[in-house]
């Protein structure tokens, strides 16, 4: 029998959609691990300039709603007299669609330092807010407690915009700046900046970062040997998602 056009599209789509239905959907949870020459946070050295093991969770669902869990070694609690050997990140946030090509996420992030013992806590509280178009990244962040032990620091803010442009094969090129202002404490305020190259093998990302800091170097400097902790330096980094 020969098929009309009309019955030839049916049978296609007979055929088609079945399968494209049973296709799976995108796993909303997913894990990250990895290991880096150094953990720089906002460009500051959170590792006293050594090497540091990282690793998180992540659950997204199709809502838009997300939460996460991201774990890392460092060195600078113990070095001020606290008694952490790990910072552990807890979030949570929505991210939608507020008009074509432009992304909102707003969220809260929870860094908690156990058994700092520092005084104030260097356990913080941040509410954060992100604006996408692009590869175009905008993002605020604020403290609703006393930022990272600073005294007297609620409602510090950082701002940062950063970039990812694909460059094809697997590569990733990302430019960042950011700025930190700590409430009352300008001296320890600053502005951080870092270009990211990277290549994904499959899940698999190498990375190197150039990372460096305009920070006042007695504020940000090691109390274990007294060495600036912003200094600019290149970051190298292995990680798995799966």
């Amino acid at each position: 029998m020969k098929l009309s056009p009309s019955l030839l599209v049916l049978a296609l789509a007979a055929v088609v959609l079945p399968a494209a239905a049973d296709e799976p959907a995108p796993d909303p949870l997913s894990f990250n691990i990895g290991g880096f020459t150094e953990y720089r946070y906002r460009g500051i050295s959170q590792s006293r300039m050594k090497p540091a093991l990282q690793g998180g969770a992540d659950y997204a669902d199709p809502s838009g709603f997300y939460i996460g869990t991201w774990a890392s070694t460092i060195k600078w609690i113990k070095d001020a007299g606290g008694d952490a050997q790990v910072e552990i990140d807890i979030y949570g946030g929505y991210k939608t669609e507020v008009a074509k090509g432009l992304t909102l996420d707003v969220g809260l992030l929870q860094y908690y330092y156990p058994s700092n013992k520092l005084k104030p806590s260097a356990n913080t509280l941040e509410v954060y807010g992100a604006l996408t178009y692009g590869p175009v990244t905008a993002k605020y962040s604020q403290s609703t407690t006393n930022l990272f032990g600073f005294t007297d620091s609620k409602s510090s803010g950082y701002f940062d915009v950063t970039a990812n442009f694909d460059l094809g094969d697997g590569l990733t090129l990302s430019p960042h700046v950011g700025h930190q202002t700590v409430k009352h404490n300008s001296a320890a305020s600053y502005t951080d900046y870092s270009l990211t190259l990277a290549k994904d093998f499959s899940g698999l990302v190498l990375s190197g970062a150039v990372v460096g800091t305009d920070a006042n170097k007695t504020a940000y400097a090691s109390p274990a040997n007294g060495k600036f902790l912003g200094k600019t330096t290149l970051v190298v980094g292995l990680k798995k998602t799966f």
